[in-house]
């Protein structure tokens, strides 16, 4: 029998490939899939089997007891069940091997990290802890609703070119008394810092860009992560104002009433 091979976010085998560069890819998943189950600590074969499971379903998996039906999962709903409750996953180790997978460089030699909250609704969960209310955006415009669920802060890694992959590197959920400048700030540092450790990013290379949409405080963020090489890029509202200290007022002429400073418009 030969071992089902899921492959993640980036494809290598393309048909234009050589042999020499499908076996390196081969090799180089199959060492992914080696760090991934080491990762695993008690139950690992059955929490092993469910990853192969949930990736190679056709459609998305609704409840627990489906998993078992698929061919990549030998084991029945009550193995999975109890692996899921009982089983354990070391996450430092599934993020080092993440940072360890080859990061593709744009043209002008930079990688680039996009940062960004997706909500996972639990509306239904009433028993669930630490739940916040996710603003999602329903059908029409300015039709917003806030849907109680867990936000989750991801970093991935954007691909080059005009295409949907990316490679997740870290994923972290907001709890109600975080704050959330405070934990992605974290978040991608240790990001950056794996990066940094793994080789893909030397002194002199040009400095990794990441890039956050809309909400998040920029200026802040540049701020507490000064000392990375890193560039901060937002998405900007196009109502957005910029406030900025009003000028010195001249010798000679009065200052304008009440003081108001200046404003320039983003």
């Amino acid at each position: 029998m030969k071992a089902v091979a899921v492959t993640f976010s980036m494809a290598w085998a393309e048909a234009r490939a050589g042999a020499g560069e499908i076996d390196q890819a081969r090799g180089r998943l199959a060492g992914f899939r080696r760090e991934l189950y080491c990762s695993f600590g008690m139950r690992r074969d059955v929490l092993f089997e469910v990853c192969d499971a949930v990736l190679c379903k056709q459609e998305r998996v609704l409840m627990l007891a489906e998993v078992s039906l698929e061919p990549e999962c030998r084991r029945g709903h009550g193995a999975v069940y109890d692996a899921l409750n009982c089983g354990e996953v070391r996450f430092a180790r599934v993020r080092r091997a993440l940072s360890l997978l080859p990061l593709r460089g744009w043209e002008d030699g930079r990688i680039r990290l996009a940062v960004d909250v997706s909500n996972w609704l639990r509306p239904d969960a009433e028993a669930s802890p630490e739940r916040l209310f996710c603003h999602c955006y329903a059908r029409g415009k300015g039709n917003a609703q806030m849907i109680p669920g867990w936000p989750y802060s991801f970093v991935a890694a954007l691909e080059p070119g005009r295409t949907s992959w990316t490679l997740p590197l870290d994923a972290v959920r907001l709890g109600p008394a975080d704050d959330a400048t405070e934990v992605t700030t974290a978040q991608v540092r240790d990001v950056v810092t794996r990066i940094i450790a793994a080789g893909q990013w030397a002194p002199g290379d040009p400095d990794i860009v990441a890039v956050f949409d809309a909400g998040y405080d920029l200026t802040r963020l540049a701020w507490l992560l000064r000392d990375l090489p890193v560039e901060i890029a937002g998405r900007l509202r196009s109502d957005r104002v910029m406030h900025f200290p009003a000028p010195p007022c001249p010798r000679g002429r009065r200052r304008r009433a009440g003081g108001a400073p200046a404003r320039a418009q983003a």
